[in-house]
């Protein structure tokens, strides 16, 4: 482990060097526009004297360079083939198309002809857009934090002819101001430095690539912590001392939607019950559903808050927030029943495929903060734009509810001065609201959806900010595991499609020999997958499964762990971030920490268990076994950033817990034969036999789960309009099904209504006799029971669905082979 010492030292020999710098200056000007097909066809490799190199390539944030009078190159050997030909530094410079600060250092610097002249005279400049090299931002990303105790995009970093980073900033004005030296100044003294002091440089080069591999190879194994409940519990405690009771989330400015330890609290809660894990929840999502973070107008939410109470927000709308939050919001509806939970989840999923999907199916990536050169203008609103747009009755009415000032609320950045525009955000719940303004609460909530609807038509008309069109897989796993999950459990079908038709694009365009590319752009795929790309997207593959019970999807998640097993797996626990067969860099990462998208630890860690639950195999287990405990001291000892590995290790201890609660002799200890499952209801196959003889009996034992709090309408409901829960046979002309025995349910009664009905609630049993026809031919017999059920709790019904259990048996004249399950089926009665 390195030491603090260490990493300190290098950091203050290089400030001797330099001091760095950040700023947080205003954009005054439009973001560059990507160049046109037509534009990037027929031109030389260079670019041509308007273009530099940058025009060849796909991405959208390279393309914005493109017209530079620097000399841009995209990282590659052409690049570093001139860096030792002409042993310069290189100059290297990553972001990405919808980053509001790299808009403004390419205004201010990148696109002026005496900035372009110092590049390219004493550096080779590289760009990279770190939404396609994640493994490159995350190396250099390291690299600035050491040296500078901070971190963000763009980030600029000086490196060695072979890579070694020796300076390092963030955004750097172009000009000095007082105490802080600009960008001209910054390439001059380093320039000289590399001229005069290479030697102190490459030492201390050699330190800080030492510092990178050390804290990449770093020793996460258990020291003091233990993989029990104990750590769990810890991390809940953890996480409850940085809550911010007042606003929601973690205490502290800006503030960042916390997705990874949502989703452990969420779990936490189904399991405990907790109603100090239920606050945690319930107010970080009421904070930022009525913050300005929200966009109140098109739906969806903005990026962060430069605030502690989530109103004042960065305005880029990225995909993977916007599939891990209403995911959540839908989590909170199932746990609350709050259907304002619901309609800010729909809100979201209907922006995603209004805005963010494209024609092919694919999910576009981001949408930029900037719009006609001003952070933030698409969505800001002067008070007498909204009057004149309503009418002053509705338009006051609108005004007071969502925080209007004459004066305006928003605060510029950098000077923190009003400019006279408004951020809208809901100053307190509408059940309050309404009280106040004397209506009913369905009545205000009509109203001002008509109102929105009017300003939405207006705000489509103004200049739209820049959308990075480009498909990243690991992004496009998180939303179609997200519509899947919604589409379920909120009744949409249309949101299932949308994830299927995604799942669709991706396997046919960015998978090819097991092997997952990672982008997609202007009908092109490219550059290897990451440890992201395949854990995201087996994750949202299990959730479509779980959506439509269609097995290829599992079948496809298996295959993507596979992929993880034989080339990102480390043989000391855990994957890496970049697979075997990757382009050698400084550091072979292998990061367990949550930032904006969960850690490809984390999520494929759940994934081993997910599909150790699924198929009962031993052998996810035993490779989650080796995930986690490659990380616990580091979920020890930082839970806030470990969120998505501790969900992991909850998930695998409580189905280990489950599995050992029971004897050898239970049910609950045989792996069943089959499973399908749609929230809330699991339901598992045991077959008695695997072969059977033409005129032989066998039966199928049925266990159904029901989640907690929900119940599933008996066989024999006393209602006669309600679904009952039935089995049918589907299968080859061989086989024929006997009276299936169904238990008699319990009786309920809910307080929405007087009537009496009878249930099937938590685990049952339903068994399934069977007889091979005696004409059945010799050889495999395929048999496919359906589960009908409606899944209702107390406050809703969901609609009915079909699970498929897919079996086979072999028919085979020389007899059954022995009883399976045995102690299984001597264990349950015919009901």
């Amino acid at each position: 482990m390195v030491s603090v010492f260490l990493a300190g030292l290098i950091a203050s020999v290089l400030v001797g060097i330099l001091l760095s710098c950040s700023s947080t200056m205003a954009a005054t000007e439009q973001a560059g526009d990507i160049p046109s097909q037509e534009d990037i066809s027929r031109l030389p490799a260079d670019g041509g004297k308007e273009f530099n190199r940058l025009i060849h390539e796909k991405s959208p944030y390279l393309l914005q360079h493109a017209r530079n009078p620097v000399d841009w190159y995209p990282w590659g050997e052409e690049a570093f083939e001139r860096v030792k030909k002409e042993d310069k530094p290189v100059f290297l410079s990553v972001g990405y198309s919808t980053c509001h600060w790299c808009h403004v250092m390419e205004r201010e610097s990148f696109e002026h002809d005496d900035v372009a002249a110092m590049l390219n005279r004493n550096f080779v400049a590289i760009k990279v857009d770190r939404e396609e090299r994640p493994d490159l931002d995350e190396v250099y990303m390291t690299a600035t934090q050491l040296l500078t105790s901070r971190g963000g995009w763009p980030n600029s970093v000086w490196l060695t002819p072979d890579g070694r980073p020796w300076y390092a900033g963030t955004y750097f004005p172009r000009e000095d101001s007082p105490g802080r030296p600009g960008f001209k100044t910054v390439l001059t003294s380093l320039a000289e430095a590399w001229r005069t002091r290479r030697q102190d440089i490459e030492a201390k080069a050699d330190q800080l690539a030492t510092v990178l591999r050390d804290l990449s190879n770093r020793d996460n194994a258990a020291k003091q912590a233990q993989l029990d409940r104990d750590l769990i519990t810890s991390a809940i405690e953890s996480l409850l001392d940085l809550f911010d009771r007042q606003n929601g989330g973690m205490s502290g400015a800006p503030k960042f939607p916390p997705h990874t330890t949502l989703n452990l609290l969420i779990y936490e809660y189904r399991i405990r019950k907790n109603p100090e894990i239920l606050e945690m929840i319930t107010a970080t999502l009421d904070g930022m559903a009525r913050g300005g973070i929200h966009d109140h107008l098109g739906g969806g939410f903005h990026r962060y808050s430069t605030d502690a109470r989530w109103f004042l927000p960065h305005f880029e709308k990225m995909l993977y927030d916007n599939a891990q939050l209403s995911r959540s919001y839908v989590d909170g509806y199932l746990i609350t029943g709050d259907e304002d939970y619901s309609r800010v989840a729909i809100d979201t999923y209907e922006w995603v495929l209004r805005v963010m999907t494209d024609e092919e199916g694919g999910f576009r990536s981001a949408v930029d903060a900037d719009s006609e050169g001003e952070e933030g203008k698409f969505y800001l609103w002067g008070r007498n734009e909204i009057l004149d747009a309503l009418g002053k009755e509705e338009g006051e009415r609108f005004c007071r509810i969502y925080g209007v000032e004459e004066g305006g609320n928003f605060r510029d950045e950098a000077t923190g001065k009003r400019v006279g525009t408004n951020v809208l955000y809901l100053k307190r719940p509408l059940a309050e609201v309404a009280k106040f303004e004397g209506m009913p609460l369905d009545e205000l909530r009509k109203l001002l959806g008509k109102s929105r609807e009017t300003l939405l038509q207006i705000r489509s008309k103004r200049v739209h900010p820049h959308m990075d069109d480009k498909v990243i897989t690991a992004w496009t796993g998180l939303m179609i595991g997200s519509l899947a999950y919604g589409g379920q459990h909120l009744g949409e079908p249309r949101y299932i499609e949308a994830a299927e038709r995604a799942a669709e694009f991706v396997l046919t365009n960015l998978y090819k020999d097991c092997r997952l590319l990672r982008t997609y752009r202007a009908g092109e795929a490219r550059l290897n997958g990451y440890l992201d790309d395949y854990a995201f997207l087996a994750d949202g593959l299990l959730d479509l499964y779980e959506a439509t019970n269609e097995e290829r999807y599992v079948d496809t998640a298996k295959a993507l762990t596979e992929t993880l097993a034989a080339h990102f797996r480390d043989a000391a626990g855990g994957f890496f971030f970049t697979s075997d067969d990757h382009e050698e860099l400084l550091a072979r990462t292998k990061d367990p920490f949550d930032k904006a998208v969960p850690s490809g630890n984390g999520v494929a860690a759940r994934v081993l268990v997910r599909l150790g639950q699924l198929t009962r195999d031993r052998k996810y287990f035993d490779e989650v076994w080796s995930a986690l405990n490659a990380f616990l001291e580091f979920m020890h000892q930082a839970p806030h950033g470990a969120g998505s590995l501790l969900l992991a290790a909850a998930m695998y201890l409580d189905d280990a817990a489950r599995a050992s609660e029971e004897p050898a002799a239970s049910p609950l200890a045989y792996d069943p034969d089959a499973r399908a499952r749609k929230r809330p209801v699991t339901v598992e196959a045991f077959a008695s036999h695997q072969r059977a003889a033409p005129g032989d009996e066998f039966r199928v034992a049925l266990r159904l789960n029901i989640d907690e709090g929900w119940h599933v309408n008996s066989n024999a409901p006393i209602q006669n309009y309600l679904v009952p829960t039935s089995v049918a046979l589907k299968a080859d002309e061989g086989i024929s099904v006997g009276t299936v025995g169904y238990p008699r349910g319990v009786n309920i009664k809910l307080e929405f209504s007087g009537e009496e009905l009878l249930v099937y609630e938590g685990t049952l049993w339903i068994l399934v006799p069977l007889t091979v026809r005696e004409h059945a031919e010799e050889g495999p017999l395929r048999i496919e029971l359906h589960v009908n059920v409606q899944a209702c709790d107390d406050r809703t019904c969901l609609r009915p669905e079909t699970l498929r259990l897919p079996l086979l048996l072999q028919v085979d004249s020389n007899g059954t082979d022995a009883p399976r399950h045995r102690g299984l089926f001597e264990g349950l009665k015919q009901p």
